[in-house]
């Protein structure tokens, strides 16, 4: 069992959560984040003021997939959040030891 976490746009979700839903996979957690990568953030002027922004908002999307479907959906989060632009952001993937679902007590695989 792995974690893909992506960092996209934050524009980008609804087509990344339709793509993921399209190849049977609906659960997913989504959290609001800021950062910046190559970047380095940028300026914005407000009231006739310059405002150095050095972190940009991101959405974090956390799934977990059993281990075969990993580059499936690595595949799909690419092909949805990408715009060709920098700061289309990053995805990684990291391993479970354990998953127990709360309410059945089903474990591993059957708890995702």
């Amino acid at each position: 069992m792995k974690i893909v976490m992506a960092v996209i746009k934050p524009f980008k979700l609804d087509e990344v959560r339709d793509a993921l839903t399209s190849i049977g996979v609906y659960g997913m957690t989504v959290t609001e984040v800021k950062g910046y990568g190559r970047q380095k953030g940028h300026t914005e002027i407000y009231r006739g003021t310059e405002y150095a922004v050095s972190f940009l908002p991101k959405v974090k999307v956390e799934i977990a997939v059993p281990s075969n479907q990993v580059e499936k959906v690595i595949e799909t989060i690419s092909g949805a959040a990408k715009t060709g632009q920098i700061g289309d952001g990053k995805i990684f993937v990291l391993g479970i030891d354990q998953a127990v679902r709360i309410r059945t007590g089903e474990t591993d695989n059957a708890a995702l």
